[in-house]
């Protein structure tokens, strides 16, 4: 046997990452019909949707929608109830799209509906086409006029402005220009009627909350006057009489102080006139400042005591004691003595006076200052209560006032009609329709056509797993590609099997011969002597496969057999039209002579070796020695044993006969083998090492152009077969 090569089938993956535009475009080649079909569909349909569209116009009305609306007033003093725009940016944004949602409102559409009385239009609600007024009055129960006006209409921002545009279609361009103006129209009056109708809200909430102030007011005014009235405070405020009593205090503490100061002076003052009187009682020339400051004729009488003193000191150093003139004298003195007594008691009386005084005032300012002191003591108990409810009367004074003034800024604000969207450009009626647009409809229906067409031929191919080209065996199995057979019909009474027979100028037979001579190059130093045909699976044409390669074989002078090893569905018998008998079972068995069981045929060259009796183990039989001895005589016999077995992705027996035979040939059938189940049985054969020479693509219909890159030879050019004929072609 020749060196065994295993066959090694690429990876898929590293395939499926490489880019292969001519993958590609062998699909779109072998789909091109579907792609056609699908682009020529989309094409059609566009054109008849257009072509049966009705026209419709659209009509555009431009606004210019400001962050605020005119100041007619000033912003300062009045202050409108509806803020509407600010400065910010995001706020803004939002304000505008706002103001979008508005225009495509229900509200805005009511009204646009009510102005044009469009709920009983059919024209504008599309049921012009019924004419029974019953039905009529059906479907004009079943639509929401306002809800097809909001489909209609669509609003389109000018960027980077104020501006927008309100666009409205309709199949009338008039009517989409009245629209249009009205919807315009219909945003600036429900503008004004929501800042109007807060405004009024707002208006009424606030003579409520003004005469509810004004109550509370009232209220919390009376117990405050109640409250002064009651404290003796009704003529100055609280403050004040606290700021009076507060005074009072310090000046009472003020006086009290000097009074102290006084009475402690008048104290010391006394104490010391005491002792100058004790020690003018001691010693009439004592020092009599203090008393002489007190009394100015306290001097004078002390000087007349001390000079009627030292006259009757004279005196009474001239005469007797009982001297007239000495008794006078000394009587003088006496009366001297009692007028200085007389003023030193009253002033010193008169201190006491004054010190008393100082005493008694001293304790009326205590009084006082302690008096002052409980009604300050008296005012702070009370404080809490005098704020509580001074804050509320002034709170509510307050809130009094500004209701008051917001109340008066609102009716101000409510009499004016100022909107902040005014119109820039009122709707004209179009000229052009904007729907249908037949070009830029047809140029995209070639688009989808074509994108719709490749991506359905992709999809079927991706779903599409059996093996149709060559290029699939070559890139899923690792196999060489021999060869393809078309699909070949009765002719003549002879069965598809000796199509190379009946009709050798076919094309069927110039494949059949194609293939002959690539089996034949696989060994070109040692010839091929025993070919085993096998397939993935039943009916995929394995069988005719090997009959039509046998009578290729045998027509160009090679002596061949053909040996029936399918011994569960054996068919060779039937293609030959034998009787069941003696045959491959038989021989392996040692029943029989291998000359008995051999049958000729028709075909010149050709024998056949049928199946014989079908045993219950096959496999059992083929793996014997009995079998390897009967193959090496039949390829003694003769030049060509080309062998028939079972479906080797079925059964093992077509596993076993291929590691005893010079190659394998595997059958693929066109649009029916799987992908799967065919590199499978590669595997299968790899894994007994066995030769595999390559894959025949069997059954390709050669009437549909996908396959017309495998037929390249035509019946003129070789002439009308005929039957029984041999082939001009070696």
């Amino acid at each position: 046997m020749p060196p065994i090569t295993e066959p090694q089938a690429p990876d898929l993956r590293e395939e499926e990452d490489q880019l292969d535009l001519r993958a590609y475009w062998r699909v779109l080649v072998r789909r091109r019909w579907t792609i056609l079909a699908v682009f020529a569909a989309v094409v059609l349909l566009t054109l008849v949707a257009t072509l049966r569209q009705p026209r419709v116009y659209a009509a555009t009305a431009t606004l210019i929608i400001d962050l605020q609306a005119p100041k007619v007033l000033n912003n300062k003093d009045v202050q409108d109830v509806v803020e509407t725009g600010t400065s910010s940016l995001y706020s803004s944004k939002e304000y505008f799209e706002t103001q979008y949602k508005i225009i495509t409102s229900r509200a805005v559409a009511q009204r646009v509906i009510e102005k044009l009385q469009l709920a009983r239009d059919p024209r504008f609600l599309g049921l012009e086409g019924i004419k029974d007024t019953a039905k009529l009055e059906q479907a004009l129960a079943k639509l929401d006029p306002p809800a097809v006006l909001q489909d209609r209409l669509s609003v389109v921002p000018v960027k980077d402005s104020r501006v927008v545009k309100l666009v409205v279609e309709d199949r009338d361009p008039k009517w989409a220009a009245t629209i249009a103006n009205a919807v315009a129209d219909a945003y600036i009056a429900e503008s004004l009627s929501v800042r109007a109708n807060t405004t009024q809200s707002a208006s009424d909430w606030l003579e409520q909350q003004l005469a509810d102030l004004e109550a509370k007011l009232a209220q919390s005014g009376d117990a405050l006057y109640k409250f002064k009235q009651a404290h003796d405070i009704v003529a100055t405020s609280w403050e004040d009489r606290q700021n009076v009593v507060s005074q009072r205090i310090a000046a009472i503490n003020d006086a009290l102080t000097k009074a102290q100061v006084q009475r402690a002076t008048l104290e010391a003052r006394n104490e010391l006139l005491t002792k100058s009187v004790d020690a003018l009682k001691d010693d009439p020339q004592a020092d009599a400042t203090l008393l002489s400051a007190q009394n100015m004729a306290i001097p004078d009488l002390k000087v007349r005591y001390l000079d009627a003193k030292v006259e009757c000191a004279d005196l009474a150093s001239r005469y007797l004691p009982n001297h007239p003139k000495v008794e006078g004298c000394n009587a003088k003195v006496a009366a001297a003595r009692t007028n200085l007594d007389r003023e030193i008691q009253n002033t010193i009386g008169g201190a006491r006076r004054e010190y008393d005084e100082a005493v008694g005032a001293e304790k009326k300012l205590s009084q006082l200052l302690e008096k002052a002191k409980g009604e300050s003591f008296g005012l702070n108990q009370y404080e809490k209560e005098y704020l509580e409810l001074k804050r509320a009367h002034d709170n509510n004074q307050r809130l009094y006032e500004m209701v008051l003034a917001r109340l008066k800024d609102t009716g101000v604000t409510g009499m004016l009609q100022m909107s902040n969207v005014r119109v820039l450009d009122r709707a004209e009626p179009p000229e052009k329709p904007v729907r249908p647009q037949p070009v830029r409809n047809l140029a995209l229906a070639i688009l989808l056509g074509l994108a719709g067409g490749v991506g359905l031929a992709f999809l079927l191919e991706t779903l599409d797993t059996t093996i149709t080209t060559r290029e699939q065996i070559e890139e899923r199995l690792g196999l060489p590609f021999l060869g393809v057979i078309p699909r070949i019909d009765k002719a003549d009474g002879h069965s598809p099997e000796l199509a190379i027979h009946s009709a050798p100028t076919s094309a069927a037979s110039e494949c059949l011969r194609s293939i002959r001579t690539n089996v034949l190059f696989m060994s070109p130093e040692k010839p091929l002597k025993t070919i085993l045909v096998t397939s993935s699976g039943p009916g995929e044409g394995k069988t005719t496969t090997a009959a039509s390669l046998a009578a290729t074989m045998a027509n160009s002078g090679n002596r061949v057999l053909l040996v029936d090893a399918d011994m569960r569905r054996p068919r060779v018998h039937k293609v030959f039209g034998l009787a069941p008998g003696a045959g491959l079972s038989s021989l392996i068995l040692g029943d029989g002579a291998l000359e008995a069981a051999v049958v000729r045929t028709e075909v010149p060259n050709l024998d056949v070796l049928p199946c014989g009796p079908v045993p219950p183990n096959p496999a059992e039989l083929l793996h014997t020695q009995s079998f390897a001895k009967l193959l090496e005589q039949l390829s003694r016999r003769y030049d060509r044993v080309v062998i028939d077995s079972p479906p080797a992705g079925v059964v093992s027996d077509a596993i076993v006969v291929a590691t005893k035979v010079d190659g394998t040939l595997v059958v693929v059938k066109a649009g029916q083998t799987s992908r799967d189940m065919a590199a499978r049985t590669v595997r299968n054969l790899a894994n007994v090492q066995a030769r595999v020479l390559g894959t025949v693509l069997n059954e390709l219909d050669l009437s549909d152009r996908r396959y017309a890159q495998y037929y390249s030879y035509s019946s003129g050019y070789y002439g009308e077969a005929k039957p029984g004929g041999e082939s001009k072609v070696a």
